[in-house]
């Protein structure tokens, strides 16, 4: 009678045991599959259950994990930096942590904090157990400089990994596309309108150059007709202006064709590009 009794009891310690062991697993399994489905608000729901209910922790570095790729995904990325730094925590293994860092480092990517990006990056790097991951760690840098809009230093990360990486001659090709802000102001201090033509507003710099050989005639023209006080009206009011306005311009649309090429880039990677993103 007494054997039967320990036997029923062990029994039901066990049912105990496993009985909520397997809830808990068919829970993260339902919020795996709602992120999957990207039903994100849904699967953080039922993670933060799984938390609540997961007295041993076991689940803890996995659901935290989880939970911040949610948050990612819907932008809210302070919320996904606060759970990857739990994930971090509850972590049992270097693959765990450096998967919390990594996740850490794209939402600073993602979010233009480079400085900050990079930083983490540098960290990786230079501990000793995460040796292995350094083409990886290059990779991110090279995204790091591609949202930072620095896209030959992308490029210099990217053929680290190999002398032929697509990112890396895709890099290159924007890199060549951009147009030099200062060679366009010099072109204009020298010659008014070039730098417009430069890059490529061929009206606006020919119009720029008629203006300002006009304005320039007609001062030269005032002083030598001895009308000194024409001559520096038309040179104040209408020469300097065109001539400065030259100048600006020629900056302006620089930096406007630039930042049109840069967009465009990442709206190709965002829609083209096969490999991982932040």
């Amino acid at each position: 009678m007494n054997s039967v009794n320990s036997t029923l009891i062990i029994i039901l310690f066990a049912v105990t045991i496993i009985h909520p062991q397997n809830q808990l697993d068919e829970q993260l399994t339902k919020a795996e599959a709602l992120y999957r489905n990207e039903e994100y608000f849904n699967s953080i729901t039922e993670l933060k259950r799984l938390i609540f209910f997961d007295s041993s922790k076991r689940y803890s570095y996995t659901a935290n994990e989880l939970i911040g790729e949610c948050y990612e995904k819907g932008a809210k990325f302070t919320d996904a930096l606060n759970y990857f730094a739990r994930a971090e925590i509850a972590a049992t293994n270097t693959d765990e942590i450096y998967n919390c860092r990594i996740n850490t480092v794209k939402i600073n990517i993602l979010r233009r904090t480079t400085g900050r990006a990079l930083s983490l990056l540098n960290a990786l790097d230079k501990e000793p157990r995460f040796n292995g991951k350094k083409e990886e760690i290059n990779y991110w840098k090279g995204w790091a400089y591609i949202f930072s809009d620095e896209w030959d230093k992308a490029s210099d990360q990217f053929r680290r990994i190999s002398k032929q990486n697509e990112l890396g001659r895709f890099c290159d090709s924007i890199d060549n596309q951009k147009y030099s802000v200062t060679e366009a102001k010099i072109l204009s201090f020298f010659i008014p309108g070039a730098g417009q033509i430069y890059t490529g507003n061929y009206l606006s710099g020919i119009l720029s150059l008629g203006w300002n050989i006009l304005w320039g005639y007609t001062t030269i023209t005032a002083f030598q007709a001895n009308r000194i006080f024409d001559g520096i009206m038309v040179a104040e009011f209408l020469w300097l202006r065109f001539y400065n306005g030259s100048n600006q311009n020629a900056e302006k649309f620089a930096i406007d064709k630039n930042l049109e090429i840069s967009n465009n880039a990442l709206i190709y990677l965002q829609n083209v590009y096969k490999g991982e993103k932040p």
